[in-house]
């Protein structure tokens, strides 16, 4: 094999593959030999297993204003290339259909009923074998994919934070964590989110600035005629 040579000394970021970031330096000026370290795997779960109370049916299957549904912007949202894995915890039929027609994985969530925190524990224990999880919701659908994709970015630069997308100052989702974090993530218990292990830990975290329009999200029937009417 050929020895890629450089004319002088420096240090990038290389993206190794489609989900796999790494540092590459290079570290003999005469020889021109590179090396690779710290390659980062970053998985990406989508939590689409909520009773959606406050709506009073399952919200995610709503339509918007485009005639696709708030999954289906969700699904559309992620951006495939960041990610070594992509894994959508549900217990709805309609939305693992829709999620495998996209390739991703799926997991059922049989126990909704013990809270969000049952869909952190499900998904975070069928990712641990990434570097680090970006934790994403789906009820926003004005998220755009390119958002997403540099929040991502920004992590590779800040593996051992907590990153949030956030706007002046106020946090929101998706929220990526180091593996450093699965285990206080994999012990939450209730109707809990990873609020409660940031909360623990607002030393380690950074928010990536996002328009404040992409982090509306999808609780009630008046936000989302909001959002059709905008």
């Amino acid at each position: 094999h050929q020895v890629a040579h450089f004319r002088e000394s420096a240090m990038f970021f290389c993206l190794l593959c489609p989900f796999s970031f790494a540092i590459v330096e290079k570290t003999n000026a005469q020889e021109g030999m590179i090396t690779v370290r710290e390659k980062l795997t970053v998985g990406c779960l989508l939590m689409a297993a909520g009773n959606a109370e406050r709506f009073g049916e399952n919200k995610l299957l709503c339509a918007a204003w485009d005639g696709r549904s708030l999954i289906e912007h969700a699904l559309d949202a992620i951006p495939r290339e960041c990610f070594a894995r992509v894994l959508v915890v549900t217990q709805y039929p309609e939305i693992t259909a829709l999620a495998k027609e996209r390739g991703f994985e799926t997991l059922q969530n049989g126990h909704p009923e013990r809270g969000q925190s049952e869909t952190i524990r499900l998904g975070a224990r069928a990712l641990s074998d990434c570097d680090a999880i970006c934790f994403m919701v789906a009820d926003q659908p004005l998220l755009r994919r390119e958002t997403l994709a540099r929040e991502v970015d920004f992590f590779s630069s800040h593996r051992e934070c907590i990153v949030a997308i956030g706007h002046n100052g106020a946090r929101c989702n998706p929220c990526l964590f180091p593996a450093r974090f699965f285990p206080e993530l994999l012990a939450l218990e209730g109707d809990v989110g990873g609020s409660a292990a940031i909360r623990k830990h607002l030393d380690a975290l950074l928010l990536f600035e996002s328009p404040e329009a992409e982090l509306r999200d999808v609780d009630t029937k008046a936000a989302l005629a909001a959002i059709r009417e905008r």
